[in-house]
């Protein structure tokens, strides 16, 4: 029989029900990194993969980020067979004098994030990792936290690291300067925009830290102190979940977006943190199906190598879309979602019988981040304003994208140097000489205009780009009115679908239109009437670089245009649906009126929150 990559993922087959199924889905999760640790047990070394800090970092991460899950196992009253290594190997990691040493934290480090997680621990379940530990441990342990926290973190989500060791350090008794921690906590005030949005610092862009980072740390604060910030974040939390649930769909998938999406099933952090803080944002019942459904819609993905070992990647192993400071035990922070472990049997989370939220609106436009969600089958697309992120690999295709979806995710590109082979899935390209390309990465410009959006770009210092996002369910439109001082060529995409072996998909491209029809999955790109002609391609996508499936083919439009202004108007239809070929591709929406679409954002734009300076929010 043949290997399928999918049976060694450790949710395959676990109906993902009940607290027990969970408990057994984290357990599963973990044991096969029982075999890496080293003999001292403080460190987890997974793969010959590296990140961009240190191999004892990277060490620490494989150990420290699974607590995020067996915390909450062991405060629940679950059991486990190796507490004793994680208490072994918290006296090992901070003794100076042990081979096994974590090293030294001189400045902002790695070992800063992956303390945090140590610190929740300590919080939650110090008679499984404190308790044991002989004086002398303690003082090392208690030295390195505060050694540690004395330096500057990073403007982000990782000031909330420190106020987790300050937690640990408090209830443990030690002897520190609190009015650290109060700093912190008013700093982290700073990237609160408003309707229970944040900003992950100062920065031009939301995505899924908002949910797995700030607001799941907040509201574990928010368990594990009483104060006026605690009361903050959870009133916060009841916000942002009315619009954070529609970035869901019925199936559970949730829309891949921005950096750090091997952090995988951590998207339902969120959802299990308001169990954690028994913040009820929405019915018990529908915050488990949230939790639980987007648990079961991995179950069936090749996320693991033969092992069971989480992989690097999204949908399946992929080194490709990963980020720099992604090592081999990055993954393990999707144990997040593991959170509601720590509430007993009789929690409404546990009792509530699971329920899909009420059918959403077929259009929810959300000026926070730059998107019109969009449901079109079973699928939400999230129509985007586009961000910035110019820093990370594939920055560009993680956040400046026309579009992304829950059942296509979106691709990264493997070459830019192959402007012919390139997917461009949700994106307009160009190039100057056939090779090398452009796309958008940062916008002049961001506006929402009840649910379309605007958007200003320069892909070159002498190209001016604005494009209009309608929606058009089941398809979506973009307008771009292009003004370039040269003749350019020009490649716009669709959304990818996944590719069948032995050239089984039906591919069609011809004037101003192609489309493809895979096995499960209809997608296609129509010109509406632009004022240069563009044919037709079903690209064959470079393998690896969807983030959902590593074969795809990418319908698009391909043309070149004259120096002056150029307008392009396209359509864009995707669903799980083959038979869409006979029915929905046949009733393509009306091109828009460009002067309609410019009143409407003149008279009632505003402009994106996400681009938006800090402090300039109304």
């Amino acid at each position: 029989m043949t290997y399928d990559p999918a049976s060694a993922n450790p949710l395959a087959g676990n109906p993902l029900e009940t607290r027990a199924d969970m408990g057994r889905a984290l357990l599963a999760l973990f044991d096969p990194l029982v075999a890496c640790f080293s003999k001292g047990n403080a460190r987890v070394r997974l793969s010959g993969a590296a990140a961009h800090f240190d191999r004892a970092a990277a060490d620490l991460e494989g150990f420290a980020r699974p607590l995020w899950g067996l915390a909450p196992l062991g405060a629940g009253g679950g059991d486990f067979a190796h507490w004793h290594r994680f208490a072994e190997g918290l006296a090992n990691g901070t003794d100076p004098a042990h081979p096994e040493y974590w090293g030294t934290v001189n400045g902002r480090d790695q070992r800063m994030v992956e303390l945090a997680a140590l610190g929740f621990a300590l919080a939650l379940v110090p008679e499984k990792i404190w308790e044991p530990l002989d004086a002398r441990a303690r003082s090392n342990v208690i030295a390195y936290l505060k050694h540690a926290r004395q330096f500057d973190y990073a403007d982000n989500n990782w000031k909330f690291f420190r106020i987790f060791v300050d937690i640990a350090l408090d209830r443990l008794g030690a002897d520190f300067d609190r009015s650290l921690t109060r700093q912190y906590l008013e700093e982290l005030e700073g990237f609160y925009i408003v309707d229970g949005w944040y900003r992950d610092g100062n920065v031009r862009r939301i995505d899924h830290y908002i949910p797995f980072a700030l607001h799941f740390y907040g509201l574990i604060y928010s368990k594990l102190v009483d104060d006026d910030y605690a009361k903050r974040y959870r009133e916060r939390a009841i916000l942002f979940a009315r619009d954070f649930r529609h970035w869901f769909a019925a199936d559970g998938a949730t829309i891949p977006f921005g950096r750090s999406l091997t952090y995988r099933f951590a998207c339902a952090g969120f959802w299990s943190a308001l169990a954690f803080a028994g913040v009820e944002a929405l019915p018990w019942g529908e915050v488990k199906h949230l939790c639980l459904q987007h648990l079961r819609w991995w179950r069936d993905k090749p996320i693991a190598d033969r092992d069971g070992v989480l992989s690097i990647g999204f949908g399946y192993p992929n080194l490709l879309m990963s980020e720099s400071y992604n090592s081999a035990g990055s993954p393990y922070w999707a144990l997040k979602a593991f959170l509601p472990l720590a509430v007993a049997d009789d929690h409404p989370f546990w009792t509530s019988e699971e329920k899909a939220p009420e059918p959403a609106p077929e259009i929810v436009p959300q000026r926070h981040p730059g998107m019109v969600m969009m449901r079109a089958g079973g699928d939400v697309v999230a129509l985007s304003s586009g961000q910035e992120n110019l820093q990370m690999r594939f920055g560009t295709e993680k956040y400046a994208k026309f579009a992304y979806s829950t059942r296509y995710g979106f691709s990264v590109e493997s070459d830019e140097r192959g402007f012919a082979l390139a997917a461009f899935d949700s994106m307009l390209a160009f190039s100057d000489d056939g090779l090398h390309y452009r796309v958008r990465e940062t916008n002049e410009e961001a506006k929402l205009a009840g649910d379309v959006l605007y958007a200003k770009w320069s892909p070159f210092p002498d190209v001016s780009v604005e494009s209009w996002l309608a929606p058009a369910a089941p398809w979506h439109i973009r307008l771009h009115r292009i003004r370039a001082a040269r003749p350019l060529r020009v490649a716009e995409g669709g959304f990818a679908i996944a590719r069948r072996d032995f050239e089984l998909d039906t591919l069609s491209a011809s004037d101003g239109a192609a489309y493809a029809i895979g096995e499960a999955d209809f997608s296609g790109i129509l010109d509406l009437g632009s004022s240069v002609d563009r044919a037709g391609l079903a690209q064959k996508a470079q393998p690896n670089t969807n983030v959902i499936v590593a074969k795809t083919i990418v319908p698009q439009l391909r043309g070149q245009i004259a120096s002056g202004e150029t307008i392009l108007v396209t359509a864009v239809l995707a669903l799980g649906d083959p038979a869409a070929a006979a029915s929905a591709w046949t009733q393509p929406p009306k091109a828009p009126d460009l002067a309609a679409l410019e009143a409407l954002v003149r008279e009632r734009g505003v402009i994106v929150s996400a681009i938006e300076a800090p402090g300039q929010m109304p």
